[in-house]
C-alpha cells in the first residue's frame, strides 16, 4: 500500500521548537522538511497564536556570561572539543531561530516559511556533524558551558520581521562567515581534519542561510518603502550593541547578498 504524505504545518514547526532533546528536535526537524519537500507546507490554521514561550532546549550546557566561557586553545583534544561544542551550540540555537522565524512571521509570504524550513534543516545536520564529533573527542553536547547571545537577538527581534532578517542573519550569523575560515587555519595547524571537513560544509552552507536573510530583508524593506542599504546601517547603529569587528569575508558576504556600500560602512561602524 502507498504511504500517503500529508503538506506540513505550523503546528509541525511548533512541535519541533519546543522539543527538549537536542538529537530528537533535529530528527524531527529532518522529518518535517522531508514531508516538505514531498508534499509541500499548508499553513491552515495553527492552533495557539505565536507568543514569546522560548523553544525548547536541554537543562544544560549551563548558560554563562559570553565573558565567562573559556578559552578554546586548539592543542589538545580539550581544547578542540571545546571549540566544537561552541559550535554545536550555536547550530542548536541556529535550529530553534530558523523554526522560530517560520512560526512567528504568519504574514510573510508562504516562501518566506519554506525557505527557513530548509535553513533549520540544513542547521540540523550541522549539529549533528558536530555532536558526532564531539563524542570522537570523548565529550557531549552541554559539557561545556556556553552562552545565549544568538536567542537574546531573536527574543529582541520577536515583533518585526524586517529586524529580525537584519540583525540575526545579517549581522550574528554572517559573523560565522568571517571567523569560520581562521578556525580551520588553527585546526589544520592542530592537524584535526575531521573538524575541519565538517566546519567547511557548514561555511559553505551558511553563505545561503545569510543570503536568504538578506533577501527577505529587502523584501520586507520593499514593502515598507524604505532603501535596504540605509535601513541596515541604521539598525546597526541604533540596535545592535557593540561594533560588528572585522576583519570581514568579503567574498562569502557578496555572496550572500551584501553590497560594496554595506561592506565599506561596516569597517567604519
Amino acid at each position: 500500500m502507498k504511504t500517503v504524505t500529508t503538506a506540513a504545518g505550523y503546528d509541525d514547526i511548533r512541535a519541533c521548537l519546543a522539543e527538549v532533546d537536542p538529537a530528537a528536535k533535529s530528527a524531527a526537524v529532518m522529518a518535517l522538511w522531508a514531508r516538505v519537500e514531498a508534499a509541500g507546507f499548508d499553513p491552515g490554521l495553527p492552533s495557539v497564536p505565536a507568543d514569546r514561550t522560548p523553544p525548547g532546549r536541554p537543562g544544560r550546557p549551563e548558560l554563562v556570561d559570553p565573558r565567562k566561557v573559556p578559552r578554546r586553545r586548539l592543542g589538545s583534544d580539550a581544547g578542540r572539543a571545546a571549540l566544537v561544542h561552541a559550535i554545536a551550540h550555536i547550530e542548536f540555537n541556529a535550529i530553534n531561530l530558523a523554526l522560530d522565524a517560520a512560526w512567528r512571521f504568519r504574514d510573510m509570504p508562504d516562501g518566506f516559511v519554506i525557505d527557513w524550513l530548509s535553513v533549520a534543516w540544513d542547521e540540523a545536520r550541522h549539529f549533528t556533524m558536530l555532536a558526532e564529533r564531539l563524542a570522537q573527542l570523548g565529550h557531549a553536547y552541554g559539557d561545556f558551558p556556553a552562552h545565549n547571545g544568538l536567542w537574546q537577538m531573536a527574543e529582541r527581534t520577536m515583533d518585526d520581521p524586517l529586524e529580525r532578517m537584519a540583525l540575526v542573519p545579517r549581522v550574528l550569523e554572517a559573523r560565522g562567515l568571517d571567523v569560520t575560515p581562521g578556525m580551520i587555519e588553527r585546526l589544520r595547524e592542530a592537524g584535526d581534519d575531521p573538524t575541519i571537513a565538517a566546519l567547511e560544509v557548514i561555511l559553505e552552507e551558511e553563505v545561503r542561510h545569510v543570503e536568504i536573510g538578506s533577501r527577505w530583508f529587502d523584501w520586507c524593506c520593499g514593502q515598507a518603502g524604505v532603501d535596504p542599504e540605509t535601513t541596515f546601517l541604521h539598525l546597526l547603529r541604533t540596535k545592535f550593541a557593540g561594533r560588528v569587528k572585522g576583519p570581514f569575508n568579503v567574498p562569502a558576504r557578496m555572496r550572500a547578498g551584501f553590497s560594496e556600500r554595506e561592506l565599506a560602512a561596516l569597517e567604519n561602524i
